[in-house]
């Protein structure tokens, strides 16, 4: 097998759709189904459960996923040492972060880097903050912008960027068209939260302090959707202030004096310590400059 396949093979396992691997892959689905079947040959096992309609990865497949991923992480940090030899480092590092960090933090974080190392490619994934710390933890992304929760898991490395409030946020309307001044919350009150994450598990806890059992109106993925459903009047919510403060709609909701008050979000930037070896890794989080 050389490293082509293991690549080939990754984009499969990532999509499992022959057509979308195939088109990461620069290969026709014919080319890419003979590549895979040859590395089946080769390790002896199947990898993929295949049909006309569906792909899965069988148990092996699973195991020779992680085999892949390490070798391909392997190969790309020896290519990289031997290119600093050369005095010029040039590669690709891959990140993954919200929207709302997509357009808060990385223009001023990548515009230096991006300077210092013009041959090195960022690769950008945005998604639900809530799964920045296993996309790293999986080894799919290199960093990942988040919130540090209390314990942060073993083998990850922190670099603080930012400090954000986490704030109760209620629609000016009032909720159901009804304004009426909140002071406090009670168990009448819906609460449009967080499906999980640093916010969720600190409200919860909040909660519990305080005796409340929560009138949940709504669980959701990502906060812009909280400042959304808040906006039209469901409930009050529950946000970091940066995302209220980038939101088009923040002038829709008021801010509520509630005590005692949450814990702030702390932002950084994650990775796994084993990669900071890797020089383009080790390049990148050098540059970063905490500000807190």
């Amino acid at each position: 097998m050389d490293i082509k396949q293991l690549r080939q093979f990754i984009h499969l396992a990532d999509s499992l759709h022959f057509g979308r691997a195939s088109e990461a892959s620069h290969i026709s689905p014919s080319a890419l189904s003979r590549s895979i079947k040859q590395l089946e040959d080769e390790v002896g096992v199947c990898l993929f459960e295949r049909d006309n309609r569906s792909v899965a990865l069988t148990a092996e497949g699973t195991i020779f996923l992680t085999y892949a991923r390490e070798s391909l992480a392997q190969w790309n940090t020896l290519r990289t040492q031997l290119m600093e030899r050369t005095g010029e480092l040039q590669g690709q590092i891959s990140m993954y972060c919200s929207v709302t960090a997509s357009y808060s933090f990385l223009f001023e974080i990548l515009s230096e880097f991006r300077s210092n190392y013009p041959k090195i490619e960022i690769k950008l994934h945005t998604g639900d903050p809530e799964h920045a710390i296993s996309q790293v933890l999986s080894n799919d992304e290199d960093f990942a912008i988040t919130a540090k929760p209390d314990t942060l898991p073993t083998g990850l490395a922190f670099k603080p960027i930012a400090l954000s409030p986490l704030l109760f946020i209620a629609p000016k309307q009032g909720i159901n068209g009804k304004a009426t001044p909140i002071s406090r919350l009670n168990e009448t009150t819906p609460m449009i939260l967080s499906e999980g994450g640093v916010a969720r598990k600190r409200i919860d806890r909040w909660f519990k302090e305080q005796a409340i059992k929560p009138l949940i109106y709504a669980q959701v993925a990502g906060n812009e959707a909280i400042v959304s459903m808040v906006s039209l009047g469901f409930g009050i919510g529950v946000v970091p202030k940066i995302v209220l403060e980038n939101s088009p709609l923040a002038n829709t909701v008021d801010i509520l004096d509630i005590h005692p008050t949450l814990k702030a979000y702390e932002v950084g930037i994650i990775t796994l310590e084993k990669k900071l070896k890797n020089p383009l890794v080790n390049a990148f989080w050098a540059q970063l400059k905490p500000s807190l």
